[in-house]
C-alpha cells in the first residue's frame, strides 16, 4: 500500500466564473486549451523517472470545469499517463463535470478512454438557487446530464450539493436533497456555503441562514442521507456503501502521497509538499516553477485532525505506531466528551453526526491535549 500514489490535475478553464468561486480558474479562453494540454503531457513526462516502484491508484481532474476539455484531451492525457506510469488495473479515475459542459462526446470518448467516475457540480434543484450562485445550469440540464452519463456507462457519479444558501429554508434545501437522491447517485459531496470576502458573492454582503438554521440544515442533510442508505464517511461527504467513497479524496485525509499537475494544484510526495502558482500565462509559457513549502507541520497533530474528520476516526494505536507518541492525554481529553458528540470502537475514535457538526472545538481539544503533554 505504501508504494501506491495519486495524481491530481488542474484543470483552470470554466465556462463563467461561478460568484462564490475561490478556487484558481479562468473564464473562457478556448484557445489555451490544446496548450495546456501540451504542457501538461511535458509535465507527466518529466515526472515520470520519479515515481518509478510506484502505482497509480487514483487520478483526479479538478478544477475549473475539466468537462470542458472534453473527451479527446482527456483521452490523450490518459494515454500519456498509461505509457510512462504503472497505472493500476482498478485505479479510480475521476474526472470533475458541470452539467452545462457535459457533451455526448465528453461522455463516451472519456469514458472508453477510462474515466469510471464523475463528480458533477449540480449544487441546487432550484434554479432562482442557481441563478443566485453564477451556475449557468439549470436542474433540468444536470437531470438530463446525469440520464445520459447513465447511458454511457458510467456506474459511478457523485453529486455536488451546497446549503445554506443566501435566503434558503429548511424546505427548499430538502426539496433538492430529494430531487439529488432521485437521480440515484453513488455518492454525495455536501458543502456549506462559505461566503469569501473577495469574490463577487462577498462583495455583495448576503444574508446567510443564522448558525441555528444551519445546524439544523446539516443535521436534516445527515438524516435524510442516512434514511436513503448512504454512509457518511467524511464531514462533507456521504457514499453509497465503502466502495463508493472517494478514493482519492480519501487519501488526503489519510496523509497518503499524491503529485499535482496544472497552475495552483499541490502535491505532497517524497516526504514535500509544494505548490504551482496560480498563473496559467507562466505555467504554459514553462516560467511557473512550482514553490516547495516548508513543511512545519507536525504530521501528528495533522493526522489528529484530518482522522477525526472522517467517520474511521482517530486510531489511538495507529498513532503510536507511526508517529512515536503517547496517545493517552489525547484518549483522556476525547473521553472527557459528551458520548452524543463522540465514541470509540477499540482504539478508534470517532465524530458522531452531532460531533461533525461542532467538530472544530473537538479537534482543537485533542491538538490541546497532544501539544500540552
Amino acid at each position: 500500500m505504501k508504494n501506491n500514489l495519486g495524481i491530481y490535475i488542474h484543470v483552470p478553464f470554466c465556462a463563467a466564473k461561478c460568484a462564490y468561486c475561490d478556487f484558481y480558474s479562468v473564464a473562457g479562453q478556448p484557445q489555451h486549451r490544446d496548450a495546456y494540454v501540451r504542457r501538461l503531457l511535458e509535465q507527466l513526462v518529466q515526472a515520470a523517472p520519479d515515481c518509478t516502484g510506484y502505482t497509480i491508484d487514483t487520478i483526479y481532474f479538478g478544477g475549473g470545469t475539466p468537462s470542458l476539455l472534453g473527451g479527446a484531451r482527456i483521452a490523450r492525457t490518459l494515454d500519456e499517463l498509461r505509457r510512462r506510469y504503472a497505472i493500476a488495473p482498478d485505479a479510480e479515475i475521476t474526472v470533475e463535470a458541470n452539467p452545462d459542459s457535459m457533451t455526448d462526446e465528453f461522455l463516451s470518448v472519456s469514458r472508453e478512454a477510462g474515466v469510471n467516475r464523475l463528480s458533477m457540480g449540480i449544487q441546487s434543484a432550484h434554479d432562482n438557487e442557481l441563478r443566485a450562485l453564477g451556475r449557468i445550469h439549470t436542474f433540468a440540464q444536470a437531470q438530463d446530464a446525469f440520464s445520459r452519463a447513465r447511458r454511457a456507462g458510467f456506474a459511478n457519479l457523485s453529486v455536488d450539493l451546497m446549503y445554506a444558501l443566501p435566503g434558503q429554508t429548511i424546505a427548499q434545501l430538502e426539496q433538492s436533497i430529494d430531487a439529488l437522491l432521485a437521480l440515484n447517485p453513488e455518492h454525495l459531496s455536501c458543502y456549506g456555503l462559505t461566503v469569501e470576502p473577495h469574490t463577487p458573492l462577498g462583495r455583495r454582503n448576503p444574508v446567510l441562514p443564522d448558525e441555528d438554521t444551519q445546524a439544523d440544515m446539516y443535521l436534516l442533510l445527515c438524516e435524510k442521507m442516512a434514511q436513503a442508505g448512504f454512509e457518511h464517511y467524511e464531514i462533507s461527504n456521504f457514499a453509497r456503501g465503502r466502495r463508493f467513497r472517494s478514493r482519492h479524496n480519501s487519501r488526503y485525509w489519510a496523509q497518503s502521497p499524491y503529485l499535482g499537475f496544472g497552475p495552483s494544484a499541490h502535491a505532497d510526495f517524497g516526504g514535500q509538499r509544494m505548490e504551482w502558482p496560480r498563473d496559467l500565462g507562466a505555467w504554459l509559457a514553462g516560467t511557473a516553477r512550482p514553490v516547495i513549502e516548508d513543511d512545519h507541520i507536525d504530521r501528528a497533530l495533522e493526522y489528529i485532525m484530518l482522522s477525526l474528520r472522517t467517520s474511521d476516526g482517530w486510531d489511538a494505536a495507529y498513532y503510536r505506531a507511526a508517529f512515536g507518541r503517547d496517545p493517552t492525554p489525547i484518549e483522556q481529553a476525547l473521553s472527557a466528551l459528551p458520548s452524543t458528540h463522540i465514541s470509540h470502537t477499540g482504539s478508534c475514535w470517532h465524530l458522531t453526526d452531532a460531533g461533525f457538526l461542532i467538530s472544530n472545538p473537538i479537534i482543537l481539544t485533542a491538538l490541546d491535549a497532544a501539544e500540552t503533554h
